[in-house]
């Protein structure tokens, strides 16, 4: 990586490749990692900064940041500075991030009176005396101390002033293995921390961790004993509140299936109401179909004798007979209800029957009688199709 200066220009040209505002008091957040800096210089015009990312370079000194009082995030991480200072004017300060430097010493963060996180791992710190400073410091709740050189167990002692310290990370220092009962220990004697290292502080962990201390193993057990019967009792009400459910479901829709075969079941039997008269609707839906069946067969009855005298009147007066007065013969009404073959012969028969003259007549008169029975007896036939069909 070359080494460069911290120059207007360069600042500006670093602004155009991310798109920033070409007007430095406008960005909010300036990215200046992994450019080669050496000196931090030239920042005075980016006053509206709120996030300052600085790592990766070559800095080795915190500097010229007094025009940045809005700053609440700066990363000076993978740096070459050696000591905390000129950090006054930062006021909003929330976040510092100066891990990977050679810091030897916690100083001059007093006067971040907002500061939250403090990341200070991979640096030289050795001594109580070296984060002896974390006691000024009442506002962070996220400390790491990680991969230092921390091995003196009295520096619990300065965590444990620390009120609102949350999270903690100590790991890759030899204090850790120095401390009997690490993890319980940090866990009673740090009332605000739930977070520890790797992994997350447990309120049951904090209860087993307080049994411990005042009881010894077997009040822990008891303790553990305790949190996991409540834990059980806590899984078996929620699977007996969900069987509660379900069978609540269970039986509104049984009723719901109950309610309505009911229904299916009124709207497929007779009604059986009575009406104002006192009689039911069944005996008048009976009444009414035989009073059509009545009708329909006398409107066969007047039609079929219709029919008869259409044919009747169709016939040659034969020995002054007069069949249009309604004097139908006895033959003709036979006739009139017999089948074909039967008819027939009885008109064969008939005309035996007849004396000399008369049957002679007759019998010369058969051919044109049959045509006129045959056309009767289909206008007959066709008649009674038409009725049957209706």
């Amino acid at each position: 990586m070359r080494i460069r200066g911290m120059t207007k220009k360069i600042l500006l040209d670093i602004c155009k490749q991310q798109k920033l505002y070409w007007t430095p008091y406008l960005n909010d957040t300036l990215y200046l990692h992994y450019k080669g800096f050496d000196r931090l210089q030239n920042l005075e015009e980016y006053t509206g900064l709120k996030c300052l990312w600085l790592q990766c370079n070559g800095l080795r000194k915190i500097e010229n940041l007094e025009a940045q009082t809005e700053l609440r995030c700066l990363y000076l991480q993978l740096n070459l500075i050696e000591k905390i200072e000129n950090l006054e004017p930062l006021q909003k300060l929330d976040s510092l991030n100066i891990s990977n430097n050679y810091i030897r010493t916690i100083e001059n963060l007093s006067c971040l009176k907002f500061l939250q996180t403090l990341q200070i791992a991979h640096n030289k710190l050795r001594t109580v005396e070296d984060i002896q400073h974390l006691q000024e410091c009442p506002s962070i709740s996220v400390l790491d101390l990680s991969h230092n050189n921390l091995s003196d167990p009295s520096i619990v002692a300065v965590l444990e002033t620390m009120p609102n310290l949350h999270v903690l990370n100590l790991m890759g220092n030899e204090v850790i293995k120095k401390i009997p009962n690490y993890r319980k220990t940090l866990t009673v004697r740090l009332k605000q921390l739930t977070y520890l290292d790797d992994r997350p502080v447990f309120p049951k962990d904090r209860a087993c961790a307080e049994a411990w201390a005042v009881g010894g193993l077997e009040a822990e057990k008891a303790e553990r004993e305790k949190w996991e019967t409540r834990e059980r009792k806590k899984i078996q009400d929620s699977i007996d509140a969900l069987a509660t459910i379900r069978q609540r479901a269970q039986e509104k829709r049984r009723q719901k299936c109950m309610e309505g075969v009911a229904t299916d079941t009124q709207e497929g039997a007779p009604a059986n109401s009575k009406d104002g008269d006192g009689n039911s609707n069944t005996t008048e839906t009976s009444n009414r179909s035989e009073e059509e069946a009545q009708e329909k067969t006398e409107k066969f009855k007047n039609e079929g004798f219709d029919v008869c005298d259409e044919a009747v009147t169709l016939l040659p007066n034969r020995g002054g007979r007069d069949f249009t007065s309604g004097n139908v013969p006895d033959e003709v009404q036979e006739d009139a209800q017999e089948p074909d073959s039967y008819k027939c012969a009885n008109f064969n028969k008939e005309a035996d029957d007849l004396p000399g003259q008369e049957a002679a007549t007759d019998q010369a008169m058969l051919p044109e009688r049959e045509e006129e029975y045959a056309e009767t007896e289909r206008c007959k036939l066709e008649t009674l199709a038409a009725l049957s069909l209706d």
